[in-house]
């Protein structure tokens, strides 16, 4: 795992100098990529190893679990010898303690051994995983920045120049803008022209002044009722 962690901050290292600062480039990435699938099937490979020494763990305890019984059964059977007085059968049967007793140390050293191991195992596995994922959080956030800033340089390069396609864009919208407004500016102009030629102009400039009274002003027509109306009262 250390010389997997060594090659990949080399790569991180690897770095190449753009615009708004240092970010790592297309090679490095791959790089970094491929150590990062390199360690995933490491991965698998340990998490199949813990597996089996989970499995070598179970069966050692059985043997621990029937060495333990076995060594019970001679000391009850011992006991009773000694308590008939059978010496003979007594010394035979603490001779055959003795050999269980050294097989059930054994086994019990070996089953320590596996719980060692299962436990070295289960934290190196966590601390891998735990790194990859960092690793390719690093990779995402690393592709993010290079697209970033590609977009970026490439937004800034076509902007750039009097003859550059976006800059055409740009200045064929403001003349069709300038076309439009001239356009308008014409309608209006036309519109007034029609007004002064036809006597409206003067019309309405009069009814601004409040010198004559629009015809179709509907208070006009409501006074001239009530002049009527007052008359004929």
């Amino acid at each position: 795992m250390m010389g997997f962690l060594t090659k990949v901050w080399t790569a991180l290292r690897g770095v190449g100098h753009e615009t708004e600062g240092v970010f790592i480039d297309a090679q490095g990435i791959r790089i970094l990529e491929q150590e990062v699938r390199d360690a995933k099937e490491a991965q698998v490979d340990a998490k199949e190893s813990l597996t089996d020494v989970m499995a070598e763990q179970l069966k050692m305890e059985r043997q621990v679990d029937l060495t333990r019984k076995n060594l019970a059964e001679y000391d009850q059977a011992i006991r009773k010898l000694l308590a008939q007085n059978n010496e003979a059968l007594a010394t035979e049967t603490a001779e055959k303690i003795a050999e269980i007793e050294v097989d059930l140390e054994t086994e019990e050293m070996v089953l320590t051994s596996y719980n060692e191991q299962i436990t070295d195992l289960k934290v190196t596995i966590l601390e891998s995983d735990k790194q990859i994922k960092a690793l390719e959080r690093e990779i995402s956030i690393v592709k993010s920045t290079e697209a970033a800033q590609k977009a970026a340089e490439l937004t800034a390069k076509r902007f750039s120049g009097s003859n550059s396609s976006l800059q055409s864009a740009s200045d064929s919208l403001q003349r069709i803008k300038e076309r439009q407004q001239k356009r308008k500016d014409k309608m209006l102009s036309a519109r007034q022209l029609l007004k002064e030629t036809s006597g409206t102009d003067l019309q309405d400039k009069l009814i601004t002044a409040g010198v004559i009274h629009n015809k179709a002003n509907g208070q006009s027509i409501l006074e001239r009722y009530k002049a009527a109306e007052n008359k004929t009262t």
